[in-house]
């Protein structure tokens, strides 16, 4: 099993959530996350001084089976581009092992894309 972490745009995830469900990934987690890079963003003033530059992103968290790492990672690839600097990055790891509290399956059997 192999985990992706994708930071996004918040502006291609609905693009990215349909594309993701398109081939059968029906399962993901997502948090708001910010981050500094090479694109620039304007200062927000907060209580009456300037914050510094962040970036407002959204970062993915995907658990799927090995057979089905390509294809996500195309799918991700493919739906968060635009070309543009700030499209964000994908990181991959190995998962040793998951469980499916309800059931007590593990393994590839405790993953929703059995398939």
């Amino acid at each position: 099993m192999k985990k992706i972490e994708a930071v996004i745009r918040r502006s291609k995830f609905e693009e990215v959530k349909a594309a993701l469900h398109a081939i059968d990934i029906d399962f993901f987690s997502y948090t708001e996350t910010y981050g500094v890079g090479n694109e620039r963003k304007k200062k927000d003033v907060f209580r009456g001084s300037a914050d510094t530059d962040y970036i407002s992103r959204l970062t993915l968290s995907i658990v799927v089976r090995d057979i089905n790492l390509r294809k996500t990672v195309d799918c991700l690839l493919k739906s968060a581009y635009t070309g543009e600097i700030g499209d964000g990055k994908i990181f991959v790891w190995t998962i040793e092992e998951s469980y499916r509290i309800r059931t007590g399956e593990s393994g590839d059997d405790s993953m929703y894309n059995k398939d």
